[in-house]
């Protein structure tokens, strides 16, 4: 396999993810010479771009044990190529994005690989304009195999603790956010246990909540531990939301907080422990999106309820139903605001959030700030924020199931499966196709819907399915599964154990 193809297979969307620490089974892909190649790549492709205004990047990690030797490759490659560094270490992602707007770089990397496991890492890019998209991923991996000549006159490195601006923006934000601009403590009052999973997440509770007078004394795993001993820094994880929601009501706080691993999701539970992520998480934040903007399309990925959609629609809002994949979501906004559609939010399932006034960023404490602004308005009226979803309709039963594709050319087959299927339902009388989806094909039925999908990287087609009775999800998976067993090549094993 030849390096081009190597580097290709690091590839993850719009980021750079391989393996950085070598594992009984798996051999390092990020090694410092890829790590340095990528890098130059990048600059490359800056230049290439013309978005590289100055010779100035910065550079920040989160708390992954493989960060620190990465790091080094990332600013040994940019400064033998003339660039300047900022060096800001331990740092979240979303800030990263944010000292292209505060530190006059050119662009930031963020090393991070989400939520993924402790041998895991990865590359994310940053320009003012944004995150790169995959095609521009593409180019800088081919362009990252011209060779090397380091430039004459090297960069310098400078340490800067960007996470202190960070953080002083969101104190800032809170206090103008609840008019309290003159109140040194105007948190006060307030029990918020914020779980950053041993990720970067914890400066939320130390430089945030805190100094506003918050009491956050019950908040877990702040410290950053690559290894991830507790649980896994991810808002979608039943044992993180459990965790959290534990820790939330046995110290009778108002508010748990809780971070994936870089910061740019988050979930949150009330002071019963109940969770606050996906539809519920998109719908407390859909209202707070559309205040001021009445009759705004609220962009989400391809999973929604029907519930929610119901709910979105009663607030005086457009749900528009788009494709799975943050940078889907947040290009769609992005397309619909260009065109003149008032389009406020951006928001996966997953916890990435991307408002309009917020530079269009999946930033999940800048969701966060946004939800504790509106507690604290909400306080001074004798509600929470728990109140403002309690129309929000949740289905008795939800499942995943993610079949195999197994052929090489799994996107051809799968969108055959697809487009059989939609055939297929066309027919059934008692089916019918949703017409406001945009991946896949999306069904109702039996008091419920399944959706039908190609995964954006893998043979794999996940299938979703939800029903508004107790029970309900099983007829819908074996209505389902009657019509794909006719695909030798799909691995229905997952439906044939479910059905059992």
């Amino acid at each position: 396999m030849s390096k081009l193809e190597q580097y290709m297979k690091l590839k993850s969307g719009t980021d750079i993810r391989g393996v950085a620490v070598e594992t009984e089974n798996s051999p390092v892909q990020l090694t410092d010479e890829t790590v340095f190649d990528l890098t130059v790549g990048f600059l490359r492709w800056l230049e290439k771009s013309e978005k590289g205004h100055n010779m100035k990047i910065a550079v920040g990690h989160d708390s992954r044990i493989s960060a620190e030797r990465i790091k080094n490759s990332v600013v040994k490659a940019a400064t033998s190529f003339g660039y300047d560094v900022y060096d800001c270490g331990l740092a979240s992602t979303p800030a990263m994005f944010m000292t292209t707007v505060d530190l006059n770089v050119a662009a930031s990397i963020q090393i991070t690989a989400s939520h993924h496991p402790f041998d895991r890492n990865g590359l994310k890019f940053f320009t003012p304009e944004g995150g790169l998209d995959g095609e521009d991923i593409v180019s800088l991996i081919e362009l990252s195999q011209r060779p090397f000549e380091s430039r004459e006159k090297g960069g310098a490195v400078t340490g800067i603790d960007y996470m202190k601006l960070y953080s002083k923006r969101l104190r800032d934000m809170i206090c103008e956010g609840i008019n309290a601009v003159n109140f040194e403590r105007p948190l006060e009052g307030f029990k918020i246990v914020v779980d950053a999973g041993n990720g970067v997440g914890g400066f939320y509770a130390a430089d945030v909540l805190a100094p506003l007078g918050a009491d956050v004394s019950g908040s877990q795993f702040l410290d950053p531990d690559g290894m991830f001993p507790n649980h896994a820094p991810n808002p979608e994880n039943k044992a993180a939301m459990d965790s959290v929601s534990k820790a939330t009501v046995e110290n009778g706080a108002d508010l748990g907080i809780i971070f994936d691993t870089d910061v740019d999701r988050a979930g949150c539970v009330d002071e019963n422990g109940n969770e606050i992520n996906r539809n519920r998480l998109i719908a407390l934040a859909s209202v707070i999106a559309l205040e001021g903007n009445e009759g705004g399309t609220i962009v989400t990925d391809s999973v929604t309820s029907t519930g929610l959609a119901k709910f979105i629609k009663a607030l005086g809002g457009v749900h528009y139903r788009y494709r799975r994949g943050y940078r889907n979501v947040i290009n769609k906004q992005l397309e619909l605001n260009e065109n003149g559609v008032n389009c406020p939010l951006a928001i996966e399932t997953s916890g990435h959030g991307a408002f309009r006034d917020n530079y269009y960023l999946d930033d999940g404490a800048y969701l966060i700030t946004r939800i504790i602004i509106k507690a604290a308005q909400l306080r001074k009226e004798g509600r929470k924020i728990e109140d403002l979803i309690e129309s929000l309709e949740c289905p008795e039963e939800e499942i995943e199931l993610r079949p195999k594709i197994n052929v090489s050319d799994f996107t051809a087959y799968g969108n055959d499966v697809i487009a059989s299927l939609e055939e297929y339902a066309k027919k059934k009388t008692a089916w019918s196709i949703a017409d406001d989806n945009r991946e896949g094909i999306r069904v109702y039925l039996n008091d419920g819907w399944f959706l039908l999908r190609l995964s954006v990287h893998d043979p794999i087609m996940p299938f979703n399915a939800e029903s508004n009775v107790k029970g309900g999800v099983k007829p819908i998976v074996a209505e389902a599964f009657e019509f794909l067993r006719n695909f030798n090549a799909l691995d229905l094993s997952c439906f044939e154990d479910y059905l059992i």
